[in-house]
């Protein structure tokens, strides 16, 4: 008896002894395995098993400024790594020759890739912004030449004036009469959801109308917008299963997408049956009805290309053009609000632009073409705005081939590269000491706007991917600047307070709460 108890005992000790030695060894791997992240990795620290996590965690509401910090002292680029088995790893950068490597040098080697598209394929299907390869090709091709027609251009430029000067400028003066506090930010997402709507599809969604209605649509689109993200943030064994089973934020998401593709749908079908009772759609120059024409009439009164084509084309150009400008907007404004010397600069360039011609009063102005065009100041503060504030802060590729950025960062097949826009405009090494101050002068030389090289200001992308849009945003911008500028001092609610939404576009969390007060009595001041 006292035998076995004896051996019992023995083996009792020796088996806590294997638990503690076992525990203790990898104690030991921990701590070597840390020591090593510290002397190898220049970024972030990179816990074992649990990868960058509990390192951004406590930043998790504010990833931007920690990107930044981050991408500084790395010296412009650094590993990541996310918790073991989610297969997220690559690297983050911010250095303009990697950028120019990702986007143009090696273009074919960075494609958005399955990780992003296989997110999007729900509510974007095969559209040009979830493309890649030979399909982006062949869709880029077809937009491109529509677009830049003298025709669409016109076109465009149209719709923008009318929706302006009869229906935004109304609204403002509605707040402006009734002195109410009302969301900037909003009243942009409107105006640009009815301008691209009525530009590129011929179709306007009414979201501008003075009573400010509820949209299905408009609603149904943005909500689908904001839940797609949240597959960003969940492993797929989690939202794959959700998105079958249809429970939580995936039901949602279905029944939002259900609604966009219904209109979309709707509109294509409605176009197709005009063009083939008339055989043409020479009386219509929006983008749909020029895509769907010019097909229509090459193929010999055959249509090539299914509605799911045109659909998918329709909602991926809405995604690409309603938040963009109208969130560059609203930071504009707050900016202005901020630096009223740059205020003062562009009122006066507008009115030097004005007095050109035959002086009209302020309420009557619709700007031109010509005029617009005139408008270097305001170009140039446009710009800085968007240096500072870039409506899409950060970008993601994925790796098809093993391959080596410029600054020697080795990337493996399958690794997903991050550029962060938000991040180069704050970076002395590329932007200079004064980097984070709003000056727009920057962007002047003898009097003329200088562009920036775009992978140094990749606001708007860059090589092949260079977005289509660009001069159609500028004159959007400009338009909708100098026409409230002109009647308005846009003034932000004392205390409101300003910071960014953590969303692939850079949305003010809690909007931009504005009122007007009149113009008119400050002229004389700033132009003496």
């Amino acid at each position: 008896m006292a035998r076995n108890t004896i051996f019992s005992a023995l083996e009792l000790v020796y088996a806590h002894s294997s638990f503690w030695d076992l525990a203790l060894a990898f104690l030991g791997l921990f701590i070597f395995s840390c020591i090593r992240e510290r002397l190898t990795n220049k970024g972030p620290m990179l816990w074992p098993v649990l990868g960058i996590l509990p390192t951004m965690l406590p930043y998790i509401n504010d990833t931007l400024n920690f990107a930044t910090r981050a991408l500084i002292e790395a010296g412009g680029t650094f590993r990541y790594q996310g918790v073991w088995m989610a297969g997220a790893y690559g690297v983050m950068t911010a250095d303009p020759a990697n950028i120019e490597y990702i986007l143009k040098t090696n273009f074919s080697n960075f494609p958005k890739g399955q990780y992003y598209s296989n997110r999007f394929q729900d509510l974007l299907g095969d559209g040009i912004f979830n493309a890649d390869g030979e399909l982006w090709k062949n869709l880029r091709r077809t937009a491109k030449t529509e677009m830049h027609s003298s025709r669409f251009i016109d076109h465009s430029f149209r719709t923008m004036q009318v929706l302006v000067n009869l229906k935004l400028l109304k609204l403002t003066e509605k707040f402006f009469k009734s002195g109410e506090t009302f969301d900037l930010q909003e009243i942009l997402l409107r105006f640009t959801f009815d301008n691209i709507c009525s530009a590129a599809f011929g179709v306007d969604p009414g979201c501008l109308n003075l009573e400010l209605p509820q949209v299905p649509f408009a609603k149904a689109f943005e909500e689908a917008t904001e839940l797609t993200l949240f597959r960003f943030l969940m492993p797929p064994f989690l939202w794959k299963p959700m998105k079958f089973f249809k429970i939580g934020y995936e039901k949602r998401l279905s029944k939002a997408i259900e609604i966009v593709h219904e209109f979309a749908d709707k509109t294509v079908k409605d176009r197709r049956k005009k063009l083939i009772k008339l055989g043409n759609l020479n009386d219509q120059s929006d983008l749909l009805s020029r895509l769907m024409d010019t097909e229509y009439t090459e193929k010999g009164k055959k249509l090539k290309f299914l509605d799911k084509y045109f659909r998918d084309f329709f909602v991926s150009f809405i995604l690409a053009g309603r938040d963009t400008t109208s969130v560059a907007l609203a930071w504009f404004f707050w900016l202005l609000h901020n630096n009223p010397h740059a205020e003062n600069s562009i009122l006066y360039e507008i009115h030097q632009i004005l007095d050109c011609h035959e002086r009209k009063k302020e309420s009557d102005v619709i700007f031109t073409v010509e005029e617009l065009k005139k408008m270097v100041y305001l170009e140039a503060a446009l710009s800085e705005s968007m240096r500072l504030y870039p409506s899409v802060p950060t970008e993601i590729k994925e790796v098809l081939e093993d391959d080596v950025l410029p600054d020697g960062s080795t990337l493996k097949k399958g690794a997903r590269v991050l550029y962060c826009i938000f991040s180069m405009a704050r970076m002395e090494s590329i932007w200079g000491k004064d980097c984070l101050e709003f000056r727009p002068e920057r962007w002047i030389k003898d009097g003329k706007f200088v562009s920036e090289n775009q992978f140094k200001y990749a606001v708007f992308n860059g090589g092949p991917r260079l977005c289509l849009g660009k001069k159609f945003a500028y004159m959007q911008m400009k338009m909708v600047a100098a026409s409230i500028l002109l009647r308005y001092s846009v003034k932000v609610v004392e205390g409101h307070n300003v910071v960014p939404k953590i969303t692939t576009t850079l949305y003010m969390k809690d909007g931009l709460l504005v009122t007007l007060k009149p113009r008119l009595e400050n002229t004389t001041i700033l132009l003496s």
